[in-house]
């Protein structure tokens, strides 16, 4: 299943300019197998073709499914992963993605407020923010970075919010 906008959410950035930031809205497999030692605090466990992921790591499964690299850009822990905490090690970027990343953070003044998964393909990069529909919305820092990340002179094509629900 490509992920894709299929909607969009208006969002008013600390200029008080208000966007039509893209928006895919799908729905997720609840894991229901034996539970994992690590939930970062209760985060939910999906169901990606038989194996408990999170929900961002489920994003980045779904771009990498239509040729596209990333990272689950965990700023819990800051950490760059591709995998699940305890399963796989966290990675280093490659060098053009992490001066993308630099670039923003220094205009941010910190990495608070990346967007969930941050994701490339070919010259094209993507960033993409998980929020569980009617539990999560979007918080301040990552409106803060989004406008920074405009600033750096990206585009709204550069981002994506991924609504998702739990799978009936």
């Amino acid at each position: 299943m490509p992920l894709t906008a299929n909607s969009q959410e208006i969002i008013t950035l600390p200029s008080g300019k208000e966007v039509h930031i893209p928006k895919a809205i799908v729905e997720f497999k609840a894991w229901d197998g034996p539970p994992i030692k690590d939930t970062y605090g209760g985060k939910a466990l999906l169901d990606y073709k038989g194996t408990p992921l999170f929900a961002e790591l489920v994003i980045l499964r779904m771009l990498e499914e239509d040729g596209w690299s990333g990272v689950w850009v965990d700023n819990y822990r800051k950490k760059f992963r591709i995998g699940m905490p305890g399963a796989e090690s966290p990675i280093p970027l490659p060098p053009a993605q992490q001066k993308i990343l630099d670039t923003i953070k220094e205009m941010n003044g910190s990495m608070s407020g990346c967007w969930d998964v941050f994701a490339w393909h070919d010259n094209k990069i993507l960033f993409a923010e998980s929020k569980l529909s009617g539990k999560d919305r979007i918080r301040s820092t990552q409106i803060k970075w989004f406008q920074r990340a405009l600033e750096a002179g990206y585009a709204l094509k550069n981002f994506l919010l991924v609504e998702w629900l739990f799978e009936i």
